[in-house]
């Protein structure tokens, strides 16, 4: 048989009936394809174990305001009761939650994060038996503010990531956006899967299933001790609210919250007058799935700029995104055109909450992170409370379309903040200067 005399030639022969070519050119061996940022994101040792019971654990906030409202207002029949016991739970969250992530850092997750869980899951079980048994009112402000001793389960896994991926700062973008996505998607499966609950099997069904995902959660999560951070007994930076750039970054959280909270009420009250106020739920789904997905898509490209300038270009995306539901209120009165404009619209919040976590974990002292996050979080409910009152307001007192100019007027104060630092403030002059931890 001829042999072939160089590493191109290619061998011609037949067998039986059949021509046979054999081509002995040298192959350029196949270059493996990159994993992605989000497959590289969860190679990192541990982060699947620890994800996935801070997962679990996250689910139930979306679960126990709804399930609150359900339970109390089906049994004492008082929608202003069921409210003003909520408000209570919330209020007592911003004071108290600071404290437990200062307790946190300084003693570790595991010490702290699952004894203030028991503490707050005995408190949703007295709401429980107190709704059921029909005691005084007072006990179920009280029941329901034991609650706020719930441990900030998404600061706790951010600030992992931030131990974790310290240094590496195109991964930790990944890490917030991945986070955020998952805020999302938890504040929308939440409130569905308490209301199947509720309305399928009894009131205090939503509660009860929300506490033991929650104790199940915290539980898993802080079992991984690989991961976690280090506990700071005495951090030697100062708290983070003087730490430079943490104030005006809590006043964009303060007018975001405007935004989620306002939005929420005045989309409850649009689809009610439309006659579909059981739709209102899935309408505001999707403004949760739009920005569940930006936020995924956010964390696969590699951030330019500064993180500053970025901040204030997603909050002018957010002021003008905001505008499309208003639009829609006021130009065709439909709740299905709404929908749509709600999806497109919350396509701007993953990216902005995104970057302002990015900011608060880069100008939080280190030994701090998790109080530092903390804080944002009940800046974030502080502007869930306004916005709330101020779109009910608009809403009794004009209407339920006018109600959609208070997100716009809430997105265009945090745009005006975060501008007016980046063009005028003082604060440039640590805006990105600072490690990145």
């Amino acid at each position: 048989m001829p042999q072939p005399t160089s590493g191109d030639t290619r061998l011609f022969t037949v067998t039986s009936d059949t021509l046979v070519v054999v081509d002995f050119t040298p192959r350029e061996p196949r270059v493996p394809r990159e994993p992605g940022p989000y497959r590289r994101l969860f190679a990192v040792p541990g982060a699947r174990a620890f994800t996935a019971g801070n997962l679990l654990a996250r689910l139930p906030m979306g679960m126990f305001a709804l399930s609150a409202i359900v339970m109390i207002a089906g049994s004492r029949g008082s929608y202003a009761l069921a409210g003003a016991v909520t408000a209570t739970g919330l209020a007592a969250t911003a004071v108290v939650a600071p404290w437990t992530a200062r307790l946190v850092d300084r003693h570790g997750q595991a010490r702290i994060a699952l004894p203030a869980t028991l503490i707050a899951v005995l408190g949703s079980l007295a709401l429980v038996a107190c709704v059921r048994y029909d005691a005084p009112g007072w006990t179920l402000f009280a029941s329901y503010a034991a609650t706020a001793t719930t441990p900030n389960t998404g600061g706790m896994s951010r600030a992992r990531w931030a131990h974790l991926l310290k240094g590496r700062p195109d991964a930790l973008h990944t890490a917030n956006s991945f986070e955020q996505a998952a805020d999302e998607l938890c504040f929308m499966l939440g409130p569905v899967l308490a209301a199947v609950l509720c309305g399928t099997f009894f009131p205090e069904a939503g509660t009860l299933t929300g506490a033991v995902l929650l104790l199940t959660g915290v539980a898993l999560f802080t079992a991984q001790r690989s991961t976690e951070p280090p506990a700071v007994r005495r951090a030697a930076g100062r708290a983070p609210l003087g730490a430079p750039g943490v104030r005006p970054l809590l006043l964009v959280c303060l007018a975001t919250g405007g935004v989620f909270g306002s939005m929420e009420v005045v989309t409850i009250a649009f689809a009610d007058g439309q006659g579909h106020r059981t739709a209102a739920g899935a309408v505001l789904a999707l403004q949760a799935a739009g920005s569940c997905v930006a936020g995924l898509l956010y964390g696969a490209v590699r951030p330019a700029g500064s993180a500053w300038s970025r901040l204030a270009w997603c909050l002018a995306a957010m002021a003008v995104l905001m505008t499309l539901p208003l639009l829609a209120a006021a130009l065709t009165g439909s709740l299905l055109v709404l929908a749509g404009a709600l999806l497109v619209a919350g396509m701007a919040t993953a990216p902005t909450m995104v970057t302002t976590m990015t900011l608060v974990q880069r100008h939080t002292p280190e030994g701090r992170l998790n109080e530092g996050m903390t804080l944002a979080v009940t800046g974030l409910l502080g502007g869930i409370a306004g916005g709330s009152a101020a779109g009910g307001w608009i809403v009794e007192h004009v209407s339920a379309t006018a109600g959609y100019g208070v997100p716009v007027g809430a997105a265009v104060t945090a745009f005006a903040v975060a501008g007016a630092l980046l063009l005028f403030g003082s604060s440039n002059r640590f805006m990105d200067h600072r490690p990145h931890h």
